[in-house]
């Protein structure tokens, strides 16, 4: 039986795949660049042959190469999984999960009092750091992204369809200058979030006004602090229409009357094979059911 190779050298090759290069892959893995080559090399020689393109840029991948990433990668999850479980009596439910803080407050963490009545074992470890579906495997068993759309190599399930909402300060259409047309907002501040950089220029097209440009655009990676922001009256924010309606604060109002369909939504994230994971499936099960 031929032996295989060093279980380090796979996950240096994962991390470089991932990276595009070996300095970011050594840095990932507290590894000298010398040290991580090694390993890539060690691996090909098992292989048989090369697994990236050497460039000036950096490395790219051989068709070897992509197909020793889709096949391995799935493997090391799984045997991350074991390991886990062996270690942990209560790993099997445990959920590490991925959420924007906004979700959280305003849809999730509502409902988690049902979810635990109903599966007192689940407990879920949440973290809140941005574009958790690019982190997954990597401490991260799912995620619930906001993004226009998600990696087909990830399994994905979309928890809504929204629309994109003008909200601001009421004393912005209570004032003496009251804003009541879109033309207004060129002596405005728009507010974005990082997830949804394309709202305003998405409802621009929408509305027929292209050509609308702003006083400024401020970017945040916090919803709660976007409305916070808004409600202080700092500039006009471009969020869904339940952000607004969960908000319910009486400081804020909705600007005009247009019906545009948001190009972002909030999914539900994983691998595929996570789903395998008791507490992944029954989370998602919950999920799904629940229409959060």
């Amino acid at each position: 039986m031929a032996r295989l190779p060093p279980l380090s050298s796979m996950e240096a090759f994962l991390e470089v795949a991932r990276h595009g290069t070996v300095k970011a892959a050594a840095s990932q893995l507290g590894l000298s660049m010398p040290a991580l080559s090694r390993r890539i090399q060690t691996l090909e020689h098992a292989v048989g042959r090369p697994l990236f393109d050497r460039h000036h840029q950096g490395l790219r991948l051989t068709e070897a190469g992509r197909t020793l990433q889709g096949q391995l990668a799935p493997i090391l999850d799984d045997l991350r999984g074991v390991i886990a479980r062996v270690g942990s009596p209560d790993a099997t439910l445990r959920l590490h999960l991925n959420v924007l803080p906004l979700f959280a407050q305003q849809r999730l963490f509502p409902r988690l009092p049902e979810l635990r009545q109903k599966y007192p074992e689940l407990h879920i470890d949440i973290d809140t750091l941005s574009h958790g579906e690019a982190r997954l495997g990597e401490g991260l068993d799912a995620a619930i992204a906001l993004a226009r759309a998600i990696d087909p190599a990830l399994y994905a399930a979309r928890l809504d369809q929204d629309k994109i909402f003008p909200i601001a300060a009421r004393t912005l259409t209570d004032g003496d200058r009251p804003i009541t047309v879109p033309e207004q907002l060129q002596r405005l501040t728009i507010l974005l979030h990082r997830e949804m950089p394309e709202t305003f220029a998405e409802w621009k097209q929408a509305i027929g006004m292209p050509y609308l440009e702003a006083a400024g655009i401020d970017f945040f990676d916090s919803g709660p602090l976007m409305l916070e922001a808004a409600a202080q009256g700092i500039g006009v924010a471009f969020m869904h229409g339940h952000h607004f309606d969960y908000a319910q604060d009486p400081r804020l109002t909705r600007l005009f009357d247009f019906d545009v369909d948001s190009p972002y939504s909030y999914w539900f994230v994983c691998r595929p094979r996570a789903l395998r994971q008791p507490a992944v499936k029954l989370f998602h099960d919950w999920l799904l059911g629940a229409k959060i």
